[in-house]
């Protein structure tokens, strides 16, 4: 009596536990998350968009197999050889067919229109605060930043080895690229050599790098954090070591920021022009 109570005392404290568990989990839904179920949690208006239009479309495949399984039972059950020795001999229903036909037509207009509505939203690029190029190439990608003077920040998969406490395997890179919450980033992809794709979960973006061609798309991060994603396209042998790492900063540290890797571009620059100078071609 006393184990059965206290099994049901400790089943009652996990269930109590659960929602807690489970909003702590989703709380930091940045990157992929052990046994974790469902979309990460959106970090930008478009994955809200994509977010809300799942759970709808969640709710009608539903409604539509719950349907069609009840049919399927209730035809087994009324229309076998035992319930049902002699078989009907009626070959057309005309409000069946009409039925058939309209519902179904019905259910993809409840979907198509939404739909486009979200592809209109994210094709369409706002005014952008700022650009950031992004080039694949095997196995890295490269940030440029057009608008602040060419910055480029080359970021490459961190080995196991190497790995800090606290960083994520096969999702940390040694550098990343830094964007001020709440600034609309127009997002220019290409790639150098194979395609590629680039692709971040919670910002609801996944956008083909082909060579010799210039994709484009744009997201507005909400909230700060680190953000995490990795190609989407076989590339080849090393297609799993491109992790994808964007950090949402404040305006004040990304100026901050900006300031310090120009400072450090100029100083990687100096020694090359002395020695340029020193030997001059001739």
């Amino acid at each position: 009596m006393r184990l059965s109570r206290a099994l049901v005392s400790r089943a009652l404290a996990v269930f109590a536990a659960l929602p807690g568990l489970i909003l702590a989990g989703s709380a930091h839904a940045d990157a992929p998350r052990p046994w974790q179920v469902g979309l990460q949690q959106p970090a930008t208006v478009v994955m809200e968009h994509i977010n809300s239009f799942h759970n709808e479309l969640l709710f009608i495949i539903t409604a539509i197999s719950i349907f069609v399984l009840a049919l399927l039972i209730y035809v087994i059950l009324r229309f076998n050889q035992r319930a049902h020795p002699v078989p009907s001999r009626t070959t057309h229903n005309s409000v069946v067919e009409v039925a058939w036909t309209v519902i179904p037509i019905l259910i993809l207009l409840s979907i198509v229109v939404p739909s486009f509505k979200l592809l209109y939203f994210q094709a369409q690029i706002p005014k952008s605060d700022m650009t950031l190029k992004v080039t694949g190439q095997t196995w890295a990608w490269t940030y440029d930043y057009p608008d602040s003077g060419d910055l480029t920040v080359q970021a490459n998969v961190v080995d196991d080895k190497d790995l800090k406490p606290g960083q994520l395997r096969l999702l940390t890179t040694d550098d990343w690229p830094r964007v001020p919450v709440g600034a609309v980033v127009r997002v220019q992809i290409t790639s150098n050599d194979v395609i590629h794709s680039w692709s971040i979960p919670s910002f609801g973006i996944k956008t083909d790098a082909v060579p010799g061609r210039l994709n484009e798309t744009w997201f507005k991060v909400e909230q700060p954090g680190t953000y995490y994603g990795e190609c989407s396209q076989l590339c080849g042998n090393g297609h799993g070591f491109m992790p994808i790492m964007v950090q949402a900063v404040s305006k004040a540290d990304f100026d901050s920021w900006l300031v310090q890797e120009k400072k450090k571009a100029e100083a990687d620059h100096a020694p090359a022009a002395t020695q340029l100078a020193q030997n001059p071609t001739n």
